[in-house]
This record gives structure tokens, sequence and C-alpha cells, in this order.
């Protein structure tokens, strides 16, 4: 079987998909915009506002939209400035302004009209490859490639390529989850190579991966996964036990060749 990534070019229909997500990310950030235009020191919609944010700056470049995740990185700093800076209301205006013309520049770098035009004559071109995957898949018994990850678009690119490629993996989606089937995982004597988010709901990467390797030792080999890419950071990963650091955004084909070094297959 031919593999579907040689071209270096993603199924129309994954970034498609990926693109109705980022839609829908944008019609949140418009409405939350829309909020605080009116109360600028409003926490509530700032912590919004970089929670959708941060989920574009990790998944759209590595569904090839690299200016999208360098304007949504740009949102998400300035408002982590205002939360650590509150303002007046008299600041309010300002600030949904600021706010505004970065998301209409983030829907500028995101093809959207020209991806909804092309879905009409694509929607099967994901089928054959995957369902030959799927079909040459090992027995699912230990998983070889364990993700844990909230974003549901960068879930469903990594997944999609695992799948290709015929691994075993399991998702998870909550740290604290992921921390508690993992200590009861039992792996025989393999070491399932562990994909682990750093910021995750309920429970961290770093004290997910602490936790592990008090619980136990040795099993997992961690990759942290993050947009935080600086070497102050990647230092940060590798001490406290990462065998390597992927920096959102991720390419698939350099992640899926990093795997393959990793699980040995």
């Amino acid at each position: 079987m031919s593999d579907p990534f040689e071209s270096g070019e993603l199924p129309l229909s994954l970034r498609q998909d990926y693109l109705r997500g980022a839609r829908e990310s944008l019609d949140a950030l418009a409405a939350l915009v829309a909020r605080l235009a009116a109360r600028g020191d409003d926490v509530e919609v700032l912590g919004a506002i970089r929670r959708e944010a941060h989920k574009v700056r990790g998944s759209a470049g590595s569904y090839g939209f690299a200016e999208a995740s360098q304007v949504a990185a740009e949102l998400e700093e300035i408002v982590k400035a205002w939360l650590d800076h509150p303002v007046g209301s008299d600041h309010a205006g300002m600030r949904g302004g600021v706010a505004a013309t970065l998301v209409r520049r983030l829907a500028a770098s995101l093809p959207l009209e020209q991806e909804a035009a092309e879905a009409a004559q694509s929607s099967a071109a994901i089928a054959g490859p995957a369902t030959a995957a799927e079909g040459s898949r090992p027995p699912a018994d230990v998983p070889e490639v364990i993700l844990v990850e909230d974003d549901p678009a960068l879930l469903e690119l990594m997944e999609y390529g695992l799948k290709t490629r015929g691994y075993r993996y399991v998702v998870y989606r909550n740290g604290r989850e992921a921390l508690a089937a993992l200590v009861a995982l039992d792996v025989a004597s393999a070491r399932p190579l562990l994909l682990l988010d750093v910021d995750l709901p309920a429970l961290d990467g770093y004290s997910m991966l602490d936790a592990l390797q008090r619980e136990r030792p040795g099993v997992f080999r961690a990759v942290f996964t993050t947009v935080h890419g600086t070497e102050e950071e990647q230092l940060r990963g590798l001490q406290a036990g990462a065998i390597d650091y992927l920096v959102k955004p991720i390419s698939l084909q350099v992640a899926l060749e990093k795997i393959r070094r990793w699980v040995g297959r």
C-alpha cells in the first residue's frame, strides 16, 4: 500500500474537518470579543478568548495554516498580558478593538470559503487509505502509543496518522483520567510511547509524568507536546524525564517519523 503522506499533502477532507472546527472557534471568538468591548477586565471572557486562541495556535500549523498559528499566538499572548494587568472600563473599548483586529486577521489567514467550495468533490478522499490501514492493524492488546491531548483538532490529525501507519493506540483528553487509567494499565513487558500535552484539564502534563514516575517507574517513555517551545521549556521537559519534546503546531510527517523511531517500527 502506498504511503498517503509521501506527497507531503494532507487529505483535503481532513483539512475541511479542521476548518469546520476553526470556523466554530472564530464564531466563539467574535462573540467573546463583543463582550470584551463592553468590559475589558472581564476575567471570564479573557480566559475564554485565551483558551480558543490556544487551540488554534496549537493545531492550525499542523494542518498547513502556519500564519493562523502565528496570529492565534499573538492573540493568546496579548490576552495573557491583559489578565496580568486589569484595567478600568475606560480601556475596555481599546482592548475590544485590538482583539477584534486580531480575530479578523485570524479569519483572513484561513481559506474558509475556498475549502467549503471544494468540499463537495473531496468527501471520499480519506476513505481508501484509512480503511485499508484499519484492516491491517495489529490486535489492540497493549498500546504502542498513548496520546493525551485535549485539542480535538490535533487529536483528529494524530489519530488519522496513527491509524494510517497501523499503530495500536489509545487516547485520553483529561490529565487526571489519563493518570488513573495508566496507573492501572497492564502493559506486560512493553514500554508504550506517551505523547503528553503539557496544558491539560484537571492535571497538567508535568504533574502527570511526575506521578507516573513515582507509581510506575520506567514503564512509559514520555514525549511532551506543547506550544511553549522556548529553550527553557524544552529543558524543563527533558529534565522532568521526557525523551523528547514536540513543539506545536506539529508537522504530522515529522511526528510520524519520530514515532517510527521511538516505537521501533
